[in-house]
């Protein structure tokens, strides 16, 4: 049986057919995204002549499209001044708490380098804005420069690490295009350092010589190709959430009238160079998959339940992880329900009405529930929440209400009638340093990658915190960066 065209990896080039005259660079990065414009600057910056490839007719990728979300902590500007406490400590605890199979020498590396990012970030030319929003949105509506993003006050998390907001916003009101200026100004500073920049230019293969070492790689651009040598290369070239022969065999749930978040060329061309000279792959059946509920705030005080009638999950959890405990439950079928009191009109109405009910048996009938199921389950989450208490899922008090004053309403969450978005999260194993790993986890010599074709710390829906791809694409990339440069040198003296 023929291999789909999608999951095709590409051959590589030995180093021995490489021209005589084809041009040599210290490092050459793959996509200009945030991850690969940090890469390329740290390198360039380190003194590498440095070549820059982008698909693309302009700089930004999927980078440029999102909302401007940073995960940072561990006491930046914009917590001290508005008044958060927060440590490298307490942030790396919540990570690995937090994290499916959490990698502790990334995770330290990160939460002690955040606050030098976030200074480094902003000496790109822009400023956090030192302001909070207390609100639970999926994204600060306006310029506020920090809120909470993940589930550190959700249990079990809580209840052993100080909660701290660590999602630093852009000062660009509004949930897209966010990122576009902190691309803008990536690219300024690319430029400022010398950098090479081929637009419209897609990698195609890697160059290997016989030691297994990546020292190049072939290129396209319309009807001209060409190869080009490098002491290094680091592959930034974003996920696959464009390319559906990919998305069947590792994330069949992201092909079920989904939005996908990504541009034209996440189509996991890096993860399959990666794969093409040995590369282990991490986390590929783990995609970003949400529908958000909120706001308003209110309807966070509802109560959420699968089919059978039953809650599973804490409804003030980050709607992502709420998400994901959806897509586990039979048929990726929930219903949120809220009474009167709490159901103020969406305002971003992913999650549509069903419809209204004058009782609570009439809701359990008209839902095909089990009889009795939703009765029941209803009574004792009021009878608790009238206490400010939650013995099943210990959702925080401050979104327990009884939902006790008809007509109720009903949002279905079901995947296929909400509009889930999603992205993917999985891509080739890296090292601290952005080294791509083989199986046995050694390093394949030249080879780095980072951003969201690399798998780093954001590796599934329930961990996950808005931000978290921004803010580790763009610190890995820089580490990528920066090694890469180390490795061309020692090519060049070994």
């Amino acid at each position: 049986m023929t291999e789909p065209a999608g999951l095709a990896i590409p051959a590589t080039v030995p180093a021995h057919d490489v021209p005589a005259d084809a041009p040599t660079f210290d490092v050459v990065v793959v996509g200009f995204g945030i991850a690969g414009g940090c890469a390329a600057l740290e390198a360039a910056r380190d003194g590498a002549r440095v070549l820059l490839l982008e698909k693309a007719a302009i700089h930004g990728g999927t980078s440029s499209m999102s909302g401007g979300h940073f995960y940072l902590g561990g006491g930046t500007a914009v917590q001290q001044a508005t008044g958060h406490e927060d440590s490298v400590d307490a942030m790396t605890r919540y990570l690995m708490a937090s994290t499916k199979d959490p990698d502790e020498q990334k995770i330290r590396a990160y939460c002690e380098g955040s606050v030098e990012h976030f200074d480094w970030l902003e000496a790109l030319g822009f400023q956090f804005e030192r302001s909070y929003f207390p609100g639970k949105a999926v994204i600060q509506p306006g310029t506020e420069g920090l809120m909470y993003t993940g589930n550190e006050k959700v249990w079990p998390f809580r209840e052993e690490i100080p909660p701290a907001p660590r999602g630093h916003k852009v000062p660009v009101p509004g949930d897209t295009e966010g990122t576009k200026i902190v691309m803008d100004l990536l690219r300024d500073r690319v430029e400022e350092a010398g950098v090479e920049v081929w637009f419209e230019t897609g990698a195609t293969n890697l160059v290997v010589d016989d030691d297994g070492a990546v020292t190049g790689l072939a290129w396209k651009k319309f009807d001209e190709t060409g190869v080009v040598r490098a002491g290094a290369v680091v592959i930034a070239a974003g996920g696959y959430v464009m390319n559906n022969d990919m998305l069947d065999r590792y994330t069949p749930a992201m092909r079920h009238k989904l939005f996908v978040l990504g541009g034209t060329y996440d189509d996991g061309l890096g993860i399959r160079l990666g794969q093409s000279v040995g590369a282990a792959l991490e986390n590929m059946d783990e995609p970003f998959i949400t529908a958000p509920f909120y706001p308003p705030s209110s309807l966070v005080k509802g109560l959420i339940v699968n089919k059978l009638g039953q809650r599973f999950v804490a409804e003030d959890s980050y709607h992502a992880r709420t998400s994901y405990f959806v897509l586990q439950q039979p048929d990726s079928a929930a219903y949120l329900i809220a009474d009167s009191d709490h159901m103020e009109e969406q305002r971003m109405p992913l999650v549509p009405l069903k419809d209204g009910y004058e009782t609570i048996e009439e809701m359990e009938a008209a839902l095909e529930l089990p009889e009795g199921s939703l009765v029941a389950t209803m009574a004792r989450y009021n009878e608790y929440a009238a206490r400010g208490e939650d013995p099943d899922f210990h959702k925080h008090p401050d979104w327990l209400a009884p939902q006790t004053t008809g007509p109720w309403g009903v949002y279905d969450l079901t995947l296929g009638t909400a509009l889930y978005a999603g992205f993917t999260l999985g891509g080739v194993r890296t090292g601290l340093d952005g080294e791509v790993l083989r199986e046995d986890r050694t390093a394949i010599p030249g080879l780095y990658a980072a951003g969201a074709c690399a798998s780093n710390i954001a590796q599934d829906g329930a961990g996950y915190c808005s931000g978290t791809q921004l803010g580790e694409g763009s610190f890995f990339g820089r580490r990528a960066g920066k090694a890469a440069a180390r490795r061309s040198v020692d090519v060049v003296a070994g």
